[in-house]
């Protein structure tokens, strides 16, 4: 049961301003994004809603800023599951997979990720389904011919190697976030070879995935398509087109 058809990816919501939000319905991805540059206050309100582990990994940071930014996601996810689940941001308890993809406990059949760059998180919930969301800045700079020679696939590669300058940068950072949405969608971490699958660099595409390596049927399982996140940032969802497949 289930196509691509029936995921359905609105728009993405600011976090700050979370309300009272109901459950995602039967094939609606809910998105929402915060800033991490956020006050001292705003820290501290964040740090208190984190498990005594979550503390403790938030007081090993020597250097301020990436602490911040991790007690800032971390803080918002739990206000949104919190608010989704009708529970306190204190009492979501998680599981982590084989390759550390977390996880709620119990049989809410509420799937999550979550990914943070420099100065802003991303995250994707979705009812029964597994799910994966990647964000980049693309400020920084990077090797994107070397990066993509090494790492993406033969089909990429040859996307690419026409493009040059802003329109390079560009398209090696959508190729990016749709490859880093989906291996974090199937949990399988780097386990799963990036030249392993085909995903397009056209820009606006709504069904990126084009093939995947041993099993051909792969693709058709999977809807990975960009997130219209704003100036300065490329971000791309992967989620499971039929229901159970977490």
């Amino acid at each position: 049961m289930g196509s691509k058809t029936e995921v359905r990816i609105g728009e993405v919501w600011d976090a700050t301003k979370i309300g009272s939000p109901s459950e995602p319905g039967s094939g609606a991805v809910h998105l929402w994004q915060r800033r991490l540059d956020a006050p001292g206050a705003e820290v501290s309100a964040c740090y208190e809603l984190l498990s005594i582990e979550e503390q403790e990994r938030a007081r090993r940071f020597r250097v301020e800023r990436p602490r911040n930014e991790f007690v800032l996601t971390r803080g918002t996810l739990r206000s949104l599951l919190a608010q989704y689940l009708g529970s306190t941001p204190q009492d979501i308890r998680f599981r982590y997979a084989g390759h550390g993809k977390p996880a709620l406990e119990g049989e809410s059949g509420l799937s999550f990720n979550v990914s943070h760059t420099n100065g802003l998180a991303l995250m994707a919930f979705v009812k029964q389904r597994a799910i994966g969301v990647d964000v980049e800045n693309v400020g920084r700079e990077v090797e994107a011919e070397r990066l993509a020679e090494r790492f993406f696939s033969e089909h990429e590669r040859q996307a690419l190697r026409p493009l040059g300058g802003d329109e390079l940068q560009a398209a090696f950072f959508r190729c990016w976030t749709r490859k880093e949405a989906y291996i974090k969608a199937k949990g399988e971490g780097l386990s799963l070879p990036l030249h392993q699958f085909d995903v397009s660099i056209v820009e606006g595409d709504r069904d990126a995935l084009l093939a995947t390596r041993p099993d051909a049927d792969e693709a058709a399982r999977w809807t990975i398509c960009d997130i219209p996140i704003g100036s300065g940032f490329a971000a791309a969802v992967a989620v499971a087109t039929r229901e159970g497949s977490q």
